[in-house]
């Protein structure tokens, strides 16, 4: 693997990205990550703080495909996915795409959809495909979810279910810009929103390249341990109902070297599992119900688990 491609792409999209969506390179940086390593990613935000323009950004900039679902109650599972409909001229039954064949979909305020519709997304998240009528249609090469959720309005909601949040590769927030971010957010939009203004920068047969390419950064077995002891200290946690999965350990390793790859290098090191660690675990912790009510948090299971697990270094 060549380590400069991965920060050339990196730098790219990120910059263009960052004409749209002000002051957040750290937050742009890990949905790269997500993208490298074929993640998928939930933002848990408030209304109004740049989660739609930025799927849509990542999207031109990719030169791919975008599409929007607006979840809603009445949503149904072949709203997302398609549905066979029959051909008079042809007397056979075709298959008609859903919104979910896209290479960026945003699958917006995803929790306000029943959890029969919200199952629809398990298959298509889990293994890049749907299955309708027997037969089975493959999604299109890269194919990343960026879903949305209020953090605060839970009227008419149906909380995901715990195997859907494992299949969320990430968990990010953009929170609200600062007042000088802010300002400059008012001043670019006054002719108009510079996402109309931006166009790709790179193609999706770079990306493949990268995603193939990624799994050969190095993972020393002293990383790859303290990889596993963080992982294993969230079950273990005393305020803890479940901990993170090993679907939540393979997302860390990967993670680990797809941010160690965007910063240049061809190992990866303890710091790179630090930096990405609470945004691939903490959505995979349930805090058990009695700590919950005493205000106890995945977020604190979290870092107390990084505060407390030491690197181990090999004699």
């Amino acid at each position: 693997m060549d380590p400069s491609a991965y920060v050339d792409f990196s730098k790219k999209v990120s910059e263009n990205i960052g004409r749209v969506i002000v002051g957040k390179q750290a937050e742009i940086e890990k949905i790269i990550v997500a993208l490298i390593c074929r993640g998928h990613v939930l933002l848990e935000d408030l209304p109004g703080t740049g989660k739609t323009m930025l799927a849509r950004a990542l999207a031109i900039s990719l030169g791919g495909t975008f599409k929007r679902i607006q979840f809603t109650p009445d949503l149904l599972p072949n709203d997302v996915t398609g549905v066979s409909v029959f051909n008079s001229k042809s007397s056979e039954f075709e298959f008609k795409e859903g919104p979910v064949f896209a290479n960026v979909l945003l699958a917006d305020e995803i929790n306000r959809a029943t959890p029969r519709t919200q199952s629809a997304m398990l298959e298509c998240m889990g293994e890049n495909q749907v299955s309708a009528d027997g037969f089975t249609y493959a999604l299109p090469k890269p194919f990343l979810v960026v879903a949305t959720q209020n953090p605060v309005e839970y009227e008419g909601t149906f909380p995901l279910p715990e195997a859907q949040l494992d299949r969320f590769f990430m968990k990010l927030s953009l929170g609200y810009p600062t007042t000088d971010e802010e300002k400059r957010i008012l001043y670019d939009q006054v002719s108009g929103h510079p996402v109309h203004s931006i166009g790709p920068v790179t193609d999706t047969n770079l990306l493949a390249e990268l995603q193939n390419d990624v799994g050969q950064v190095h993972v020393d077995d002293t990383v790859a341990d303290y990889i596993l002891a963080l992982t294993r200290s969230t079950r273990s946690h005393p305020n803890v109902a479940l901990g993170s999965s090993t679907r939540g350990s393979l997302a860390l390793f990967a993670a680990s070297q797809a941010l160690a790859a965007i910063r240049g290098r061809d190992y990866v090191l303890p710091d790179d599992v630090k930096e990405v660690a609470a945004d691939v675990l903490t959505h995979r912790i349930l805090v058990d119900p009695e700590s919950a009510l005493r205000g106890f948090s995945a977020e604190e299971v979290t870092g107390a688990v990084l505060a407390d697990t030491e690197v181990v270094l090999a004699s």
